[in-house]
């Protein structure tokens, strides 16, 4: 079983926003890219887990205020669901962590910070949907709370491909953020 125990430098992966239904205006238009991003986003969370890693799932409440992240795993899992391959492929396990949101950011109204500075995080790996959105504002957030901010730009996605592009310019001129591929990233980190 892999261990969580902090250290002073410790890294963790937040995967924003990709346990989701898909309902959204615009949301076809992120297929098939966001199952490839989905597919990505796991490898890397298998390599942050082998390296034992936290893994965090910050999602949307969608306004559904009377809901829980277990319930949007298993109404993502239903087959009339456009969402449920991307849910199957980055299923969470027991170990892992959520945080729900209201808003666009992460940090918004949340305990991600309290919890982060539990386990003594420095460095939050951000992937998800949508780059131009909601993985950025979470980045924008984490770099205002000093906060190490990496976002591989292979595992983020938009529904414009081009305002990914921006966010991830933007994120990396602006909020200092690695933006290189995960594998890079990985090796990086594995150093």
């Amino acid at each position: 079983m892999m261990s969580c125990r902090p250290d002073r430098t410790q890294t963790c992966l937040l995967i924003i926003d990709m346990i989701n239904e898909f309902t959204f205006d615009g949301a076809e238009k992120l297929f098939p890219a966001i199952e490839q991003t989905a597919a990505t986003i796991a490898t890397l969370k298998q390599r942050v887990k082998t390296a034992g890693l936290p893994v965090l799932y910050v999602n949307d409440n969608f306004g559904k205020w009377r809901s829980d992240f277990r319930t949007l795993v298993n109404r993502c899992g239903e087959d009339d669901c456009r969402g449920k391959r991307i849910a199957e492929t980055l299923r969470p396990e027991k170990e892992d962590y959520f945080i729900l949101k209201p808003k666009h950011s992460g940090f918004f109204a949340t305990p991600l910070e309290l919890l982060l500075r539990h386990l003594n995080i420095q460095r939050v790996v951000l992937t998800g949907v949508a780059g131009d959105n909601c993985v950025l504002f979470t980045a924008a957030d984490a770099y205002m709370r000093n906060f190490d901010v990496v976002v591989p730009a292979n595992c983020t996605v938009s529904i414009d491909p081009n305002a990914n592009g921006s966010a991830l310019e933007h994120m990396r001129e602006t909020l200092k953020a690695d933006t290189a591929p995960s594998k890079i990233i990985m090796d990086k980190l594995a150093a």
